[in-house]
């Protein structure tokens, strides 16, 4: 395939990384034991399989010849920018990394980084929540980021206490009903 028909550009690499979570100016890359190690292991994943695949499927495909034409070497160098990309990204995140150990505060009811929280809002409706770090989250869990409105406006609160929230429809009540940390 000739490379006017194939879109791609420089740029592309540095496109997808800015769609990734951004650490707040100034701000620290708090995370988790477990989300550092599973950050860890996702790197040495890329550096140890499958990069070492996609470079051997490579190579192969190159010594068959026309490389303007075979879509092993083609798709082979694209799937490798990507990796790199990934490893590069992965490698900045755990060097920016400051662990924190949420099981200091087990006991407190007192809500700090990793602490799950259940609230009730004005409806009724009870939400579980565990405040976590940028490259942790996953709402679908219930896992939400310590930047976040909800975190914010939780933190440093206690058990009994209610805070509030700013909304795009408006202030919002949450009363704290629970605070709980992992233990060791």
């Amino acid at each position: 395939m000739n490379k006017a028909f194939v879109k791609e550009s420089a740029g592309d690499d540095d496109d997808l990384d800015a769609a990734l979570p951004a650490i707040p100016a100034g701000a620290k890359n708090y995370i988790t034991p477990i989300g550092y190690q599973r950050i860890k292991d996702e790197l040495l994943h890329l550096i140890d399989v499958e990069r070492p695949e996609v470079v051997r499927v490579v190579h192969w495909a190159a010594s068959n010849g026309d490389r303007s034409e075979n879509g092993d070497y083609i798709y082979g160098k694209r799937r490798l920018r990507e990796i790199d990309r990934r490893i590069r990204f992965l490698t900045k995140r755990l060097d920016l990394a400051e662990v924190v150990d949420p099981s200091v505060h087990h006991g407190s009811d007192q809500i700090f980084f990793g602490a799950t929280v259940t609230y009730e809002n004005q409806a009724g409706r009870q939400q579980i929540v565990t405040i976590v770090g940028i490259d942790e989250i996953d709402p679908l869990q219930g896992k939400i980021s310590w930047v976040s409105p909800v975190a914010r406006a939780l933190t440093k609160a206690r058990e009994g206490e209610s805070v509030t929230l700013m909304t795009p429809a408006g202030v919002e009540e949450l009363e704290i009903l629970e605070v709980s940390y992992p233990a060791q």
